[in-house]
């Protein structure tokens, strides 16, 4: 299921890691990502920070609003 449609004519925030998310050492390159989940409660906003190096969530946090 898409649940965003991008604007072709927006600006598009600039790719820092030329999309190569493998780091040669820990701590090197962290990338962060964010979702929505649905719940009983209404809509939860989660974001999560991963070291590429380890693939691992080093922070996160959950939110009910924006």
């Amino acid at each position: 299921m898409i649940t965003t449609f991008p604007d072709p004519a927006a600006a598009r925030a600039p790719d820092r890691v030329d999309r190569d998310f493998v780091a040669l050492a820990p701590n090197r390159t962290w990338v962060a990502d964010f979702t929505h989940v649905a719940a009983w409660a209404g809509v939860v906003y989660v974001a999560f920070v991963v070291d590429t190096y380890s693939c691992r969530i080093v922070g996160w946090s959950t939110s009910m609003s924006k």
